[in-house]
């Protein structure tokens, strides 16, 4: 049975883009609202609306809600390829595949960290949503590195506090196209959703603040290494900002890279890797620092540009 929810339009919404607004207003996710609007389920003084277009002051909203979805579950499933990196009575760190979910998710059906830590045997924090009990950061299904998920209910507090608060260190590497200009340098451009694809991500002027570092590592004919270190976690937020330079992750098509670089590399996803987490333990408060070799595929796109 589905909800039927009736209201006036909040003074603190006016002006926002729909899916913006009742995203925030009804705890769901844009893409949500937007499915929402394309059934016609989202009314403004009776008459539908689309998700781009901007909530009036004091006008009356009708949304019918979708029907409550099952809880995610947890399935123990052995991951191939997911290494412990770091283990003790708080924390465990892995290094994540490609192809691998930091949990499960509405629509995927493939292996997740979780899933392969329950079938490992370790005891993962309660806190959080069922489904991504431990969960403190996540890597894009299509990025490989470290990942440090949380094993005790003390460890998630901390650990979440410290991202939000920005005190972790996070290093990647990153195979982009061509040469930045300057070789080291900042990228403070604000991220936002792009305006024709909900998957995707593009610098926006409404976005939200963003800011990456980088200092090339290794120069090729065709592409350049670079150390990236994240002071923002945007979703995509390497990815987007070096396209919006016109560097592009190698391998990375949803971003503009060139597919017959690709080829010759061998990439079938792009060259991205969480390379190091730096961070204070949550119990004792020591630094410590895990750190991720490149897979297979990775290391043989470099091999091949050295080899050039």
């Amino acid at each position: 049975m589905r909800e039927t929810r009736s209201m006036p339009v909040p003074d603190g919404l006016e002006g926002m883009r729909v899916d913006a607004g009742l995203a925030r207003l009804l705890g769901l996710s844009r893409t949500a609202v937007a499915a929402l609007t394309d059934e016609g389920a989202v009314l403004i003084d009776g008459s539908a609306v689309g998700k781009s277009d901007r909530l009036p002051s004091g006008a009356w909203l009708e949304v019918e809600l979708p029907e409550p979805a099952r809880p995610l579950t947890v399935e123990a499933q052995p991951v191939e390829g997911m290494n412990i990196l770091y283990a003790d009575d708080d924390i465990v760190a892995v290094d994540k595949p490609v192809g691998v979910a930091a949990h499960a998710s509405v629509g995927w059906t493939g292996p997740t960290v979780v899933g392969g830590l329950a079938a490992a045997g370790y005891r993962i924090s309660t806190s959080g949503a069922h489904e991504r009990q431990g969960i403190v950061h996540r890597l894009d299904v299509g990025t490989s590195g470290v990942m440090v998920v949380a094993t005790s209910e003390r460890a998630y507090t901390v650990l979440k506090r410290a991202f939000k608060q920005r005190t972790i260190d996070k290093r990647y590497h990153a195979l982009v196209q061509g040469h930045p200009d300057p070789s080291s340098g900042t990228i403070d451009a604000p991220i936002g959703r792009h305006r024709s694809n909900d998957w995707k991500f593009a610098v926006t002027a409404d976005g939200k603040p963003s800011v990456t570092h980088y200092d090339t590592v290794e120069a090729f004919q065709a592409a350049s290494l670079l150390d990236v270190h994240l002071e923002t976690g945007r979703t995509h937020q390497i990815r987007v900002h070096f396209a919006a330079l016109r560097h592009p992750c190698c391998g990375d098509l949803t971003y503009g890279a060139d597919p017959r670089l690709a080829e010759r590399l061998g990439l079938e996803r792009q060259w991205l890797h969480a390379r190091q987490l730096g961070f204070a333990h949550p119990a004792d408060g020591r630094w410590i620092e895990i750190t991720s070799e490149y897979p297979k595929d990775l290391q043989h796109a470099l091999e091949v540009l050295r080899s050039a």
